[in-house]
């Protein structure tokens, strides 16, 4: 989970985000103002979490920026933590605020392996 906490600290200083963690799993909340379901995009593959978030400004007509320091797009790769569970990921944004739910992998159970012998073909 380490790499993930390095990760966001890595994030640009316009992007908040907090990463909670429970017996069962994590929840990763990323503000993304003014994005909505349309214009965000959560991908979980290979190990990592791709967001993609962006929000459309308008601006009123007879004005033009004077001043844009408020980001248009995120685009943040960030590493899950190992013993999280990908498949099982859930993603709801609402008002601008991102939640990315991780459940974590149940944990592996020791179990005894039974070892078969070959069978005997061809014995003369």
């Amino acid at each position: 989970m380490s790499a993930l906490r390095d990760a966001l600290r890595d994030l640009p200083d316009a992007v908040f985000a907090d990463l909670l963690e429970s017996d069962d799993g994590y929840v990763l909340v990323v503000d993304l103002p003014g994005a909505t379901p349309e214009t965000t995009e959560v991908l979980v593959e290979d190990g990592r979490i791709d967001i993609e978030g962006r929000r459309e400004k308008a601006v009123p007509d007879g004005f033009e920026y004077v001043r844009e320091d408020r980001p248009l797009f995120l685009d943040a790769e960030l590493p899950i933590p190992n013993d999280a569970d990908g498949a099982g990921a859930d993603a709801e944004i609402d008002r601008g605020v991102l939640e990315i739910s991780l459940p974590k992998r149940a944990s592996e159970v020791s179990r005894t392996i039974p070892v078969d012998g070959a069978d005997d073909e061809g014995d003369a």
